[in-house]
């Protein structure tokens, strides 16, 4: 398989630093990629997508570990991840486990609460974000 710049193409090196390696750390063979996320159980694949959902939404609310954490907030993009987020773990939860499946709840009812909370107009109950699949949160 050929690499995806050779060191003669007139990007290699303005993408590779200039020495004609690939500083990416990415792995560009896709049947290497397959068969490594053919080896991931499932539920390690849904714990993982929603715990990257989890830490996107918490900066999303201003929550993150970062003194410019209110300059992230953005309350749209935090109601589509939980939205996102609910029906993940809702979808989930009967393949998951109770371990699983309630760490995720627990999860997502802290980012509702904390989505409710920082909302100068909040939403009627049972409307917010995620409730169509968790119900209210209160």
């Amino acid at each position: 398989m050929s690499e995806p710049y050779s060191h003669d193409h007139p990007a290699s090196s303005t993408l590779h630093g200039g020495d004609g390696h690939d500083h990416s750390g990415a792995n560009l063979d896709p049947d290497i990629e397959i068969r490594d996320i053919g080896e991931v159980p499932a539920i390690e694949v849904i714990n993982t997508v929603a715990i990257h959902l989890l830490s996107a939404t918490a900066v999303k609310l201003g929550l993150a570990d970062d003194p410019d954490a209110a300059s992230q907030i953005d309350l749209d993009e935090a109601r589509k991840l939980i939205n996102a987020l609910a029906g993940l773990v809702t979808a989930s939860a009967p393949d998951l486990g109770d371990h699983h499946a309630l760490a995720l709840r627990d999860g997502l009812r802290t980012v509702q609460l904390a989505f409710r909370e920082a909302s100068s107009i909040p939403d009627a109950v049972g409307k917010g974000p995620g409730e169509k699949w968790t119900g209210p949160v209160n």
